[in-house]
């Protein structure tokens, strides 16, 4: 009787062993998979986490136009953009659910700045540069494209961004193809100073706030100039006087990456707006005024080294790379005004 306790408490033992090296050994195993779905995920968003680098305007034109007219070079250029914009490492990341997507926030930012870019680009297109007069009929590629790109930026489920930004596309092309095709006549590009100086009015009001937004970044004292110049002025709500305007530290890196994907995507339309409006940028003697507002805006696509976007005080130990690149911005939008004077006179 006694043995049989005995082997009874032993196969009991041993079964409670069995349990655990079992439970153990799963254990490791599910321990293993998401150790190794982490490293999967950290590499990949690392892999993904790079800006695109700049492009050659030129070679985009002769792959995507027949024949190369007037307008060729933007449109091809606006084009270009949006396909990178889709098609990069990663791809379109704003409206990603799973990691490392999901989790990422330097890329999106930088895709905000491509695609508010892109909007008022198409914009200008429909509005200004595709027509003779205000009385003329829009382009009716242009007007779809309009609306696609000003979908919504995080949309997944169906209608997604994606396919709406892809649709965009295609009616672009199709006016790029019938911008070169003499048989039709209805696509046209005008490049007038007028138009420019349209297109500059709202690149200038883009690189202000930035410019705006990216000094704030240490805080800063602001007097209300609102009203200023008109004493007739009047404003819905009053506001105080002097303010103390600073972006919250967690916003610093959203920004910076913003206005990175702001310049990126204007020193290419830049490019290309040299190409077609050049014999109109040459009367009125402002080419090299062009090419010195691309030239102030290509140090902001330089390499960032540091692993985090620095926010040091103005004359501190430490770099503030906001600072940095409003200094850029700031200049590049102070000839851009300049560019604008330019084009109005006669």
């Amino acid at each position: 009787m006694a043995f049989e306790n005995i082997r009874s408490s032993l196969n009991e033992h041993w079964q409670d062993t069995q349990a655990k090296l079992s439970f153990g050994k799963a254990g490791g195993i599910i321990s293993a998979f998401f150790g190794g779905l982490l490293i999967i995920i950290t590499v990949t968003g690392f892999f993904w986490d790079s800006e695109p680098a700049l492009l050659d305007i030129n070679e985009a034109t002769r792959e995507l136009a027949k024949t190369r007219v007037t307008g060729s070079t933007t449109v091809a250029t606006l084009i270009t953009i949006a396909e990178v914009l889709l098609n990069k490492p990663g791809g379109y990341l704003t409206n990603d659910l799973m990691p490392p997507g999901s989790i990422m926030d330097n890329i999106p930012n930088w895709e905000l700045g491509v695609v508010v870019q892109l909007r008022d680009m198409t914009r200008t297109l429909r509005n200004s540069l595709s027509r003779s007069q205000s009385q003329s009929v829009e382009d009716k590629d242009l007007v779809s494209a309009e609306q696609n790109f000003f979908f919504d930026r995080d949309r997944w489920f169906w209608p997604d961004t994606e396919g709406k930004y892809r649709a965009a596309i295609k009616d672009l092309r199709k006016y790029l193809d019938r911008l070169g095709d003499s048989n039709q006549q209805d696509a046209q590009f005008y490049a007038r100073a007028d138009n420019l100086r349209s297109w500059l009015a709202e690149v200038e009001t883009r690189l202000g706030s930035l410019s705006q937004r990216l000094s704030a970044s240490v805080g800063k004292r602001q007097l209300d100039l609102s009203l200023a110049g008109d004493s007739a002025a009047r404003q819905s709500t009053k506001v105080n006087a002097d303010q103390l305007i600073k972006t919250p530290w967690a916003q610093l890196d959203d920004v910076f990456y913003e206005a990175r994907g702001t310049t990126w995507a204007l020193i290419h339309l830049l490019r290309a707006i040299e190409v077609d409006f050049e014999d109109v940028l040459r009367k009125k003697n402002a080419l090299v005024s062009l090419r010195q507002i691309i030239r102030e805006l290509e140090p902001t696509q330089n390499t960032v080294w540091s692993p985090v976007i620095l926010n040091g005080d103005g004359l501190g130990l430490l770099a503030n790379h906001s600072l940095v690149m409003a200094s850029h911005i700031s200049r590049a939008n102070a000839a851009i005004i300049d560019l604008r004077n330019l084009l109005e006179q006669g």
